[in-house]
């Protein structure tokens, strides 16, 4: 996985900022030293295939092959085959889900599910084909899932919304995707955990630092918490684990996880990402934004560094990656 895992950095992440994150980081720490481990709590099947949403994120991002504007996908995309799929509307049973087009899938993108599909109906691990998939996009440093097992993010509604009913328990891309995360919810239930194995484990325990990337703390960074021995091992090294704040100004850049904070009973600031986090992370990064702050978050129990955290270049980036691993005491 890497050259030597006592010289790794190891990157928690989940979608848009954490692929943001790890565009910066590869010119930072050498790719042979860099490991991200993602979030699968969001995998879903759709159409027969395995769609591993935050592993494509990561992939396409760094790659320099997503779609800019959407912020999803691959770019110079087309879109042929989910137009196709519409004209079974009028034929599809309602109780079926055949030809369903609310999750769109380009026909670029449909290379990679078919690939991966193929490949774990074949027998290999989800690693493997993440792995493999991740060489073909050119990434050079290790893109690891959280673990093998199908894990899925349940959420449950607080009330009526669309077809749903009040309380019902739906998928997280269905929340994400077809409701467009506009809808009040009571709780988030990882289906599966129980049984997953967490992957990375070795890195972890003897990584030089690690990286908590700017990624919903609830349903990003949430399920590898939730994993088998994660929480207890980031305690053991919390001197080493530093974490960059997904609010900024009290709101979440991109996604639901400002309403989610407080939808779940939780605080839509650095200060509640502060109280969530300070058990596993010694030192919380937040935006200039909210400097004033500071000294909130640190009666949290977490030291505060002020940084730009918004990544609009890789340069950008960089620069968030290098702040991380000072705040630690790690040189670059």
């Amino acid at each position: 996985m890497t050259s030597n895992p006592a010289s790794a950095i190891a990157v928690l992440a989940g979608g848009v900022g954490a692929a943001r994150f790890l565009r910066g980081a590869q010119h930072v720490v050498s790719c042979d030293n860099l490991v991200t481990i993602v979030n699968t709590g969001d995998d879903t099947m759709m159409h027969g295939l395995h769609i591993s949403p935050d592993i494509d994120t990561v992939t396409y991002t760094v790659s320099e092959s997503i779609d800019q504007e959407r912020g999803w996908g691959l770019s110079n995309e087309s879109w042929t085959t989910m137009e196709n799929l519409a004209q079974f509307a009028k034929v599809r049973p309602s109780h079926s889900r055949a030809g369903e087009t609310w999750f769109g899938l380009g026909n670029r993108d449909l290379a990679t599910h078919f690939y991966r599909t193929t490949r774990l109906d074949e027998g290999a691990t989800l690693t493997e084909v993440t792995a493999e998939i991740a060489r073909a996009f050119g990434i050079k440093f290790s893109v690891v899932p959280m673990c093998d097992q199908p894990v899925s993010t349940m959420v449950t509604l607080a009330e009526k919304v669309d077809t749903y009913a009040a309380g019902e328990e739906i998928s997280f891309q269905e929340y994400f995707v077809k409701l467009h995360h506009d809808a009040a919810i009571t709780s988030v239930r990882f289906n599966g955990i129980a049984d997953a194995i967490p992957n990375g484990i070795s890195i972890l325990t003897s990584a030089r630092a690690i990286v908590i990337a700017p990624s919903n703390p609830i349903v990003s960074i949430g399920p590898l918490r939730a994993l088998r021995g994660v929480d207890a091992l980031l305690m053991s090294r919390r001197d080493s684990v530093v974490a960059v704040s997904p609010i900024v100004a009290g709101a979440a850049l991109k996604g639901p996880a400002d309403r989610m904070l407080v939808e779940l009973g939780h605080e839509a600031s650095v200060v509640g990402v502060a109280r969530l986090y300070a058990p596993i992370a010694s030192v919380l990064v937040i935006d200039n934004a909210d400097a004033h702050l500071a000294e909130a978050v640190e009666r949290e129990g977490m030291r505060c560094v002020v940084a730009n955290t918004i990544m609009k270049t890789p340069e950008l980036a960089a620069l968030l990656t290098e702040t991380c691993l000072h705040a630690v005491g790690v040189a670059t």
